[in-house]
Parts: structure tokens; C-alpha cells; sequence
């Protein structure tokens, strides 16, 4: 009977000084992006069989080299405004780089993105799927799951309206939800954007603060409350500085949105090209549950997609669908009596609950852990 071949564990290699710590055997390594054009390294006395460079920046004589001793390499694409083989998540600080006289890093990977949106050519699009690779990897060295797809982090989403202002009602009580969450120890994840995103960021940067601290943090911004309004960032940057004491969250924005600005408050920020992949991966990583706050038309379609995720048991878990909102989902829209009806006779009927303050979002999520299938 024949046997199958062993999995070949790639041990990855992000940074010069993992390199050098690394030993001479590098067999079956993956090196991404690290630039090996100032130092002297005897490439002669390393094992390469089966290594693959990614982006990494060689000399043309450390190439020959590297491929005699059976190395692969995935060259650099010197004239892309991003870096396909990036090794982290990204900060705001980057994003918000100015890379060119009154134009951020951010903004330039969007109009480059926006001329290749619909027909990329082959090399671009590969760019971007291995660019997004890049982004998954780097999503799971941050929360760190095991083989069997269980976090040492315990992450919640929350979704809702890009659109809704800093003085919206809910900005303020998906903000508070946000902070109590991270204050009970929770991974706290957003898309990425204005609106509800940005209070759920928010909420998590005040974690170490008191909750009229967080109250005076929105004051602040409710100066400028809607993204198009003049003083926005500046509004968020002004929190920054009075409160820099900042617990972690993270973002999960896309490019394919690239009208909507970044906010500040997540520590770490996954951003892709692929919407329909950053959709799905927001709402994978959040196995201990997604708050839905008031949303339109994107945060409907994140409920139905959570809901197949849970109806399909599509990732071993059933999560938490916490509803916030209760005029909202009754009256307006009918969604929370569709889930519930949706969910009748299954698992995950017994996670779906309705609230209207943080307070009730965070009994909820307390009293309903996830569980797996």
C-alpha cells in the first residue's frame, strides 16, 4: 500500500534577526520580506533544500546561489505601491503615512486598487491574493489558533452602520458594550471603518479607563461627527493624546471601501483587497460571538452570512448573536423574529438574544458562551 509523503512543516522567517537566530539549517523555511542586501551572509554553508524567499531583497550572486541549493524564490515587485509579502498587520500609524505631499500610504494603495478593481491583469491580481495570503498569515500569528481551530484569544465582533455619527445613541452604547467586553477580557474586532466600527474600536482603546473617560472621549469627537466632516481625524487623534493609556483591538477593513477611512483606535489592522475574504474572516475569528448593532444593507448581510456560519456549523463552533436594537429589529426591519425563526428547532436558536444597552449586551455574551459541535 502506498504511503503518503509526510507534511513538510514550512518554519517561517519574518525578520533579519529571526534569520540569524535561526541556525544553518533552513530546510523547508519560508523567509518573508526580509532584506539581506547589507549584511554578509555565507549562503554557501546553509542548507536551503525547499526554502522559499518571498519578496526577500538578495544580490543577484546570493540568488544563484540560493537556487543551486535547491531554494525557491518569489521575486520582488519593485513598482506596487504595497507589499504583496508583507509579514504583519498593518497600524493605523502606516496606513496614515504620508508617502507623497498630502497623500497617505493608505489613500495610494486605494487609487491603485481602484484602477485595477474590475479588470486586473493577471500579475495584479495575483499581487493581491498573495498580498491578502500575507494578511491571513499574519491574522493567525496574532491570534494564534491551534490545529483545531481553537484561539488562545476569546474574540467578539461587532457590526453595524459605517454611517452612523458620533452622537448617534448607539455609538455610545456599542462603544460602552466595547469596553466592558475588553474589560471582561475579550478580543474586541471591528471592521475597521467610521461609524459603529470606529465606537467599537473605540470602546476597546478605553479599556483601562473608567467609563466617564470614555464618555469624554465622544464628546471630543462628536465635534465632527460624521467621517466627511471636516476635523474627523483630528477629532480622533485629540483622544489619542489625552488618553494614550490603549488596550488592543483589532480591525478587519477592506480597500474594496476604500471611501471609508481607517479609524485609529485598533492596535492592529488587518486589511485586505478581497472583500468577500474579509468578510468571511471577520465573522470566522469570532467564534465567542458578533453584536448587531443598527446597521443598512452590509451589516443585513453579515447577519445572514453569521447565521450560515452557525446553521452549517461551518467552523465546529456555535457563537453568540447578540441583536442591539430592539426598535430596530422588531419594528423596522422584523430581522431578529426572521432569525429566530431561522434558527428554530437548531443549536444556535438558544444564542440568539435582543438587547438595547451594553449593560444587557454584556450579561448576554457572559451567559451564553459558545460551544463546539
Amino acid at each position: 500500500m502506498k504511503k503518503n509523503k509526510p507534511y513538510i512543516y514550512y518554519k517561517e522567517i519574518h525578520s533579519l534577526k529571526e534569520f540569524l537566530k535561526s541556525g544553518y539549517n533552513l530546510q523547508n523555511a519560508t523567509l518573508q520580506s526580509i532584506d539581506f542586501t547589507s549584511s554578509k551572509i555565507n549562503w554557501h554553508a546553509l542548507k536551503l533544500e525547499n526554502s522559499v524567499f518571498l519578496g526577500c531583497k538578495l544580490t543577484q550572486e546570493e540568488k544563484f546561489t540560493i537556487l543551486e541549493k535547491g531554494g525557491i524564490i518569489f521575486p520582488e515587485f519593485p513598482d506596487l505601491v504595497y507589499n504583496p509579502y508583507r509579514s504583519f498587520l498593518y497600524t493605523w500609524q502606516e496606513l496614515y503615512k504620508e508617502v507623497k505631499p498630502d497623500r497617505s500610504l493608505d489613500l495610494e494603495i486605494y487609487e491603485h486598487f481602484s484602477t485595477h478593481k474590475y479588470a486586473p491583469s493577471m500579475i495584479e491580481a495575483l499581487c493581491q491574493r498573495v498580498h491578502d495570503n500575507s494578511i491571513d498569515d499574519a491574522l493567525r500569528d496574532y491570534i494564534n489558533p491551534d490545529a483545531n481551530g481553537n484561539y488562545n484569544v476569546k474574540s467578539i465582533g461587532i457590526m453595524g452602520g459605517h454611517g452612523t455619527l458620533r452622537n448617534d445613541k448607539y455609538f455610545l452604547e456599542v462603544a460602552k458594550t466595547s469596553q466592558l467586553l475588553a474589560q471582561n477580557g475579550y478580543l474586541i474586532v471591528s471592521g475597521g471603518g467610521p461609524g459603529i466600527m470606529e465606537a467599537t474600536n473605540l470602546g476597546a482603546y478605553m479599556a483601562k479607563y473608567e467609563q466617564q473617560d470614555l464618555i469624554d472621549a465622544i464628546n471630543i469627537l462628536q465635534e465632527a461627527p460624521h467621517y466627511t466632516h471636516e476635523g474627523f481625524h483630528s477629532k480622533a487623534t485629540e483622544v489619542l493624546q489625552k488618553y494614550p493609556n490603549s488596550s488592543q483591538s483589532l480591525a478587519i477593513p477592506t480597500w474594496f471601501y476604500g471611501h471609508e477611512p481607517s479609524n485609529v483606535f485598533a492596535s492592529h489592522i488587518a486589511k485586505y483587497f478581497s472583500n468577500s475574504i474579509r468578510e468571511d474572516t471577520l465573522l470566522a475569528i469570532c467564534i465567542h460571538g458578533i453584536l448587531f448593532a443598527p446597521g443598512s444593507a452590509g451589516t443585513t448581510q453579515e447577519i445572514f452570512m453569521d447565521a450560515a456560519q452557525n446553521h452549517y456549523k461551518t467552523f465546529d463552533y456555535i457563537s453568540p448573536m447578540i441583536f442591539m436594537g430592539k426598535k430596530r429589529y422588531t419594528e423596522e426591519t422584523q430581522l431578529f423574529e426572521t432569525l429566530k425563526q431561522l434558527s428554530k428547532d437548531k443549536a444556535y436558536g438558544e444564542l440568539v438574544h435582543l438587547v438595547d444597552s451594553a449593560e444587557e449586551a454584556l450579561d448576554a455574551f457572559l451567559a451564553n458562551p459558545p460551544y463546539r459541535v
